[in-house]
């Protein structure tokens, strides 16, 4: 099988195939607030494919994935992306938080909502995709012509729909589903799913240890936001930007290492009901 290196992303390496289809080799790598770290999560490549591999043959929705090749390859058809990332946001958590007062309510007048509340309903809330992804409304995406105002809809109307349909999988499974990234593309002239789907595109927090008002138990990439954010590494990465610079990761501790394999493993097989 020929294959020809196309791009190399935070987490997957892309080669297309002979036959024009794509293939996604998934790697160990982690990346945090936009910085790539030399540190990798071992598993983590095959725990994204396996997840990958599950949700785009559960959610009955059409979408890119072929089939899989190996324990971190998966073959997928080569389409046109859309320039979005779509985000929904199920509880008030994240980038969210900061935002709130300046762009969203859930009703006609503001109402205070605690850390980690549920939404009365999901929200789409889209960004740009490019190094450092930025919020975008309807408006900004139609005027920039990213996608027009028929396809936001759209995007928003199947973005909400896989969400609640894998919140439903995830409850049953013991976890909340708090937010969630896709993507999606243009297949003959038809919009649909795309990427990958897995810990490092959605929040997953034990529905037993769930409290309003604290950070949650993480079963996903934001363990290690979490600990850079304890520790100063956020501010350090901002500053670090706003001065011109690129800024540098530091080392993640063993310990948070194999953490982050673990609860890696533990929400594969408790989501999927397969053991790896």
């Amino acid at each position: 099988m020929q294959l020809k290196f196309l791009t190399s992303g935070k987490v997957k390496d892309v080669y297309e195939l002979e036959d024009g289809k794509l293939l996604f080799k998934f790697s160990n790598r982690v990346s945090a607030y936009d910085v790539k770290f030399k540190d990798e999560i071992p598993r983590k490549g095959e725990i994204l494919c396996k997840f990958a591999e599950y949700w785009f043959k559960k959610l009955d929705v059409p979408n890119h994935f072929v089939e899989r090749k190996s324990d971190t390859e998966i073959i997928v058809k080569k389409m046109d992306m859309l320039p979005i990332e779509c985000v929904v946001r199920g509880y008030f958590y994240g980038s969210l938080v900061a935002r709130w007062k300046n762009r969203l309510t859930v009703s006609s007048s503001k109402i205070p909502i605690e850390l980690a509340s549920k939404l009365p309903q999901p929200i789409f809330d889209p960004t740009t995709k490019s190094t450092h992804d930025m919020p975008i409304t309807k408006t900004q995406a139609v005027s920039q012509e990213l996608v027009t105002s028929d396809v936001y809809d759209l995007l928003s109307e199947k973005s909400i729909k896989i969400y609640e349909k894998m919140a439903e999988i995830a409850d049953d499974a013991g976890f909340i589903l708090a937010d969630l990234k896709l993507e999606f593309g243009k297949f003959n002239n038809e919009i649909i799913l795309a990427d990958s789907i897995g810990p490092d595109e959605f929040r997953l927090w034990p529905k037993d240890a769930y409290k309003i008002g604290e950070t949650q138990e993480a079963y996903d990439k934001q363990l290690l936001r979490d600990w850079l954010t304890e520790n100063g590494y956020q501010k350090k990465f901002d500053d670090t930007r706003s001065s011109g610079d690129e800024p540098i990761a530091p080392s993640i501790p063993s310990d948070l290492v194999s953490k982050m394999t673990q609860r890696y493993v533990t929400a594969y097989e408790r989501l999927t009901g397969n053991t790896l």
